[in-house]
């Protein structure tokens, strides 16, 4: 199965776990900043209606999985449903969200999962009822089969998928509570091997596990690769508002470019409120430059 990494590149802007934390601010700076796409992977609040009220006013490619704060705690999943159909077409659970333009398959992993193999919640239960860890694989499957082939295919859920790795460290591992252990979903993992039967995945996104570990545990690991050549990016850098030392606002977004169906760079930046890069994390960069350079950033 051949990778090609020629085709036009694209910027997508990916935000991680909000928990209440999106405003106006954040509308300003993407339209200042211009990404082709913005990926958003849970956790958007405890159930209120504005964020994903916002994200769907949005002029802009937007796809959104939610996660299990999306909940509310509310068991009847009601609060769940209301969510998802606030977003409307914007959220991709279990579904393909095909952006065109700039022609990027999004397919969206099982919705308002904690992570921890597979579980579904009272809540998930009530809006969905009961799905199989196989069903669910089955599902994130037949929506990339629907892809077109030619364009990149993104995998975004809220819980990375299990196999990255059993420490506390490890992209999806476990650290509120010894011993650490791997916290991914099978559901997923199961998804990427049957879907790679028959295209590239070069890209799944998620969050969930905070970046900053429990206990002062120190930093995640929110970056690998695997053989296959799939990129894996955990974008969970919570609170994603903030203050430097000189009292700048920085707003936090997860940047990826693709050229074809291959990650050429990754990183974690922190913008001012003008646009202006202040502060980046570089994660990935492709070994051999790709075609086509991305322009470069500047504030508004």
């Amino acid at each position: 199965m051949a990778v090609s990494g020629g085709g036009k590149r694209l910027r997508i802007a990916i935000a991680g776990d909000l928990h209440g934390e999106w405003d106006h601010s954040d509308h300003a700076l993407l339209d200042c900043l211009a990404p082709d796409a913005l990926l958003v992977v849970g956790d958007l609040s405890d159930g209120q209606q504005r964020i994903p009220s916002l994200l769907r006013q949005l002029p802009m490619p937007v796809a959104c999985i939610l996660g299990n704060h999306d909940t509310g705690k509310d068991a009847s999943g009601r609060t769940l449903q209301h969510q998802i159909n606030l977003l409307g077409e914007v959220h991709c659970g279990w579904k393909l969200r095909a952006l065109s333009p700039p022609d990027l398959a999004v397919v969206g992993g099982r919705p308002a999962t904690a992570g921890g193999g597979f579980r579904l919640s009272r809540a998930a239960l009530a809006a969905f009822g009961p799905v199989s860890l196989q069903e669910s694989a089955d599902r994130i499957t037949a929506a990339a089969a629907t892809a077109p082939p030619d364009w990149p295919l993104v995998l975004l859920s809220h819980s990375g998928p299990s196999g990255l790795g059993s420490d506390a460290t490890s992209p999806c591992g476990r650290d509120w509570k010894p011993p650490a252990c791997d916290w991914g979903d099978l559901d997923l993992a199961l998804a990427i091997r049957q879907i790679r039967l028959n295209r590239p995945v070069p890209l799944v996104v998620f969050g969930h596990m905070h970046h900053a570990l429990r206990r002062g545990q120190g930093d995640r690991q929110s970056f690998c690769r695997d053989r296959a050549g799939t990129s894996y990016l955990n974008t969970a850098c919570v609170p994603r508002h903030g203050t430097d030392g000189a009292g700048q606002a920085l707003r936090h977004f997860s940047w990826v470019e693709l050229v074809g169906q291959e990650v050429v760079s990754a990183s974690h930046r922190w913008f001012g409120l003008g646009g202006e890069l202040l502060y980046e994390e570089r994660l990935w960069t492709a070994p051999n430059p790709a075609p086509n350079p991305a322009p470069e950033l500047a504030p508004c």
